[in-house]
């Protein structure tokens, strides 16, 4: 039986707008009719004159947010990760991030991790779509401690933010007394090693710890790196793995392209890196409806997939 602490990052999500609706007055909330699936509704029991249910209206709700922040006001926008960003992208284009509006985009349900809900429910698009805006600072926490931390740097930081988390509970990976050292825009290095290095974000943290465990069984030292900013991306840690590590391995619960795969591979490209390096996410399709962990499994984003493709690389 795991002694894992299991919480889910959503739940975190809604205990931080309770801290901070009593710490910033002019914090509200704007949801599209899922606040009980969001944890919004948390929010709006504390503190009801400040929550605004739009119901299934997600592109009135996101300019509605933007007419909130030009009045000084800090929004946090919730539906799902699908909805949150396909389904309204225009809004989110120009009245969010052309505009530089103070709006803070929060999605839950993100990647195939969603399971059952099937294709029209597993977003795996979101980050590149949320990447290529101008403005646009890109987040995925990977614990529920974590989550709660960023959320409170998204309504302390200026500027248009989108962040997404999963469906399900968590394993906790950071302590309370860990938090102080998270900060927007620098990845940070959870286990260090000199053989591979495996950088993900969210719900892939946490696999990318067991496989280094299970590497380190067979003699193969593995660096993990949370990168829970996407965008800007910490470019100098990556360039630090790249020539301390033989090897680097990107692993996100997204497509290979335009996400955290993609931008590793960009800054291979322009510094002229010849490190090993690889992309783990989903390979160019739409992915089918089914138990969590058999999709995971299936598009090969889980530990054990980790490992064969470390010791692939590495063996090459």
């Amino acid at each position: 039986m795991s002694d894992k602490v299991m919480v889910n990052p959503r739940n975190a999500y809604g205990e931080a707008l309770i801290e901070l609706g009593n710490k910033y007055k002019n914090l509200v909330v704007l949801d599209a009719d899922l606040s009980k699936s969001t944890k919004t509704i948390m929010f709006a029991k504390k503190y009801p004159e400040r929550f605004f249910e739009m119901g299934i209206a997600e592109a009135n709700m996101i300019t509605t947010a933007a007419g909130l922040a030009s009045c000084g006001k800090i929004p946090f926008v919730s539906t799902f990760a699908v909805f949150a960003t396909g389904r309204v992208y225009d809004q989110i284009r120009i009245d969010i991030a052309y505009s530089r509006a103070n709006v803070k985009i929060f999605a839950t349900h993100g990647g195939i991790s969603v399971g059952k809900d099937g294709v029209s429910h597993q977003m795996i698009e979101d980050i590149a779509l949320m990447r290529v805006l101008p403005n646009m600072t890109v987040l995925a926490p990977s614990d529920a401690n974590q989550t709660g931390k960023i959320v409170h740097l998204m309504a302390e930081t200026n500027g248009p933010m989108y962040a997404r988390v999963g469906r399900a509970d968590t394993p906790l990976i950071y302590n309370k007394k860990d938090l102080d050292d998270i900060k927007i825009g620098k990845g940070i290095t959870i286990k260090d090693g000199s053989d591979v290095t495996f950088i993900a974000y969210g719900t892939l943290v946490e696999p990318a710890l067991e496989a280094q465990k299970l590497l380190k069984k067979d003699g193969i030292d593995a660096r993990v790196i949370d990168m829970h900013t996407i965008k800007p991306l910490d470019d100098q840690l990556v360039i630090k793995c790249a020539k301390e590590t033989n090897a680097i391995i990107t692993a996100e619960e997204h497509s290979i392209i335009g996400g955290l795969g993609a931008a590793v591979a960009e800054i291979y490209a322009e510094k002229n890196i010849s490190t090993k390096f690889l992309r783990m996410g989903i390979r160019d399709v739409f992915c089918e409806s089914g138990d969590p962990s058999d999709l995971l499994d299936k598009y090969e984003l889980n530990d054990k997939h980790m490992v064969k493709n470390a010791k692939r690389l590495l063996k090459n």
